[in-house]
């Protein structure tokens, strides 16, 4: 009973978290989308493509279970290098799309198998997992770049949610005013840290 429990909970989150990455594309620009936010040359599109590639090396792969598409595999050294980021010629629409699929495959996958079935990543320490290991693992990933995300957004237009339920008006001076009590504060500590 928990096991279903647990599996359905573990999904329920995967799924309102993607929902979220894709979300934070909403009204951007196809350079803003495309953009390096970050020395890292962090940038949106690059984020859904990398999830994208993941999710179906992890519900593909691991469980013998291959992503119908052609995505890199996982031991593809050249496809690490680009799968951070878009060229000129891969579409906002291709990139989205094929998360989509990734999706509904990864989805498939969730929901034929127990959250113990075996599987296999090849790339990490101790490589014999569950479902439940690489559900979690997903889980994370996703919600580290949903971060990631969040804060691109913000840096661009201010907003900052999960969804449009949650993307309210910003009030521009109230935030300015707790940006400097905040900044009001670290000053104060380190005067009184050292």
């Amino acid at each position: 009973m928990i096991d279903e429990f647990a599996k359905d909970y573990l999904h329920a989150e995967l799924r309102w978290i993607r929902e979220a990455m894709v979300w934070k594309l909403d009204g951007l620009s196809e350079y803003d989308v495309r953009r390096p936010l970050a020395p890292t040359g962090t940038n949106f599109l690059g984020l859904i493509k990398h999830l994208a590639y993941s999710g179906a090396r992890y519900f593909g792969e691991v469980f013998d279970r291959p992503f119908p598409d052609t995505v890199p595999r996982w031991n593809d050294a050249a496809a690490w290098k680009g799968e951070h980021w878009v060229t000129e010629h891969e579409t906002r629409e291709s990139i989205t799309s094929l998360y989509w699929r990734v999706w509904e495959h990864s989805d498939a996958t969730i929901k034929a198998l127990p959250i113990d079935a075996p599987g296999h990543v090849p790339w990490w320490p101790r490589p014999d997992v569950k479902l439940f290991n690489v559900m979690v693992h997903m889980l994370n990933e996703t919600g580290r770049h949903a971060g990631h995300a969040d804060i691109l957004r913000e840096q661009l237009d201010g907003r900052t949610g999960m969804n449009a339920e949650f993307d309210k008006p910003i009030n521009f001076a109230a935030r300015e005013a707790d940006y400097a009590k905040i900044e009001r504060a670290a000053k104060a500590a380190a005067q009184i840290q050292g």
